[in-house]
C-alpha cells in the first residue's frame, strides 16, 4: 500500500501493488525525480519463495518499474535509500543454513543489480536499516546472534563503496538487544535506535546509541518503564538533537505510539 497525503494528513491518492499473494513494503523514500522507491518483499512474481522487491513509481504512484533480487530461499528487503549516483542501496536478509544472513544489494538508477553482498555466520544476522555515508560507503544496522556478548546483540556494519566490509561493531549485554534504524550524524558519527533487555529500567527499553565515525560508542541512553518499550526509527533534528518513534506498553499496559525528542546534550524534552 502506498498512500499520499497533503500537509494536514488528508488523503490525496493511494496505490496498491501485488498479485494476490504476500507482498509487503517496509521502506520508502522520495527520489530525486519526484517519484518514490519502495523496498520490501514479494511472493507474487514467478517465484516459489519470498524475493527482495524494489518498486519505483512516478510522482502520482504509478509503477515505472519493479525488480526482484534473491535466490531459491527467502529474501526480504527492509530498508532502501537512493544513493549519490542515482542508484539505490537495499538492506535485508537472505536464507542461510541455520537462519538468516544480512543481504545488501546495490543497484543502478534503473534497479539493475550492481553488486550483492551477504554477511553472517550461523544463526540469525539481520540487516534492518541502511544509510549511505559521507565517504561514499554504507552503514547497516540490525542484530546478530553469533557475534558480540551473548544472545542477540546490536550489529553496526560499515561497508566500502564496492560493498566490501570496512569494520563491524556490536553493542549489548546478556539480554536481547536489537538495532532498527541508523543514520550518520552531522559530526560524521552514527546514531542507532532499537531496544535493549540488557540495560535500562527492565523488560525491554528504547535504546539510543551514539558512536564516532569508526563505530566506537561515546554515548547511550535508555527510555522506558517496567513494560515493553521499542524504538524503531530515529532522525537527527535541526538543533542536533534526536527524534525517535516506536511503541510503549509502560504507560497503561496497552500498546501506544511513543514519540521522544532528545536534546543534543541527552536531556529529554518530551516523550509520550
Amino acid at each position: 500500500l502506498l498512500l499520499k497525503t497533503d500537509s494536514d494528513g488528508n488523503k490525496l491518492w493511494r496505490q496498491t501493488f501485488g498479485e494476490g499473494y504476500d507482498d509487503r513494503g517496509y521502506s520508502i523514500q522520495q527520489t530525486s525525480d519526484g517519484g518514490f522507491v519502495i523496498a520490501g518483499y514479494t511472493y507474487s512474481f514467478d517465484s516459489d519463495s519470498y524475493d527482495m522487491w524494489l518498486l519505483k513509481t512516478n510522482i502520482v504512484g504509478d509503477t515505472q518499474w519493479t525488480k526482484t533480487y534473491g535466490g531459491t530461499g527467502t529474501d526480504k528487503g527492509y530498508s532502501v535509500q537512493q544513493t549519490s549516483d542515482g542508484g539505490f542501496i537495499i538492506s535485508g536478509v537472505t536464507t542461510a543454513e541455520y537462519g538468516f544472513d544480512i543481504m545488501v544489494v546495490k543497484t543502478d538508477p534503473t534497479g539493475e543489480e550492481e553488486w550483492n553482498q551477504v554477511f553472517g555466520n550461523i544463526l540469525h544476522d539481520m540487516g534492518l536499516s541502511v544509510d549511505q555515508t559521507l565517504d561514499g560507503g554504507f552503514v547497516v544496522v540490525g542484530y546478530t546472534e553469533i557475534f558480540g556478548s551473548g544472545d542477540e546483540d546490536v550489529l553496526l556494519l560499515k561497508l566500502n563503496a564496492d560493498g566490501s566490509p570496512d569494520w563491524e561493531k556490536t553493542f549489548g549485554g546478556n539480554g536481547i538487544d536489537h538495532g532498527y534504524s541508523v543514520q550518520q550524524t552531522n559530526d560524521g558519527g552514527f546514531m542507532i535506535i532499537g531496544f535493549t533487555e540488557s540495560f535500562g529500567a527492565g523488560n525491554k527499553d528504547v535504546w539510543l546509541i551514539k558512536t564516532n565515525a569508526y563505530g566506537s560508542p561515546y554515548g547511550e541512553k535508555t527510555f522506558g518503564g517496567s513494560g515493553i518499550d521499542h524504538g524503531y526509527s530515529v532522525q537527527q533534528t535541526n538543533d542536533d538533537g534526536f527524534i525517535i518513534t516506536g511503541y510503549t506498553k509502560s504507560e497503561d499496559g496497552n500498546v501506544d505510539i511513543l514519540l521522544i525528542k532528545d536534546h543534543p546534550l541527552g536531556v529529554t524534552q518530551f516523550d509520550y
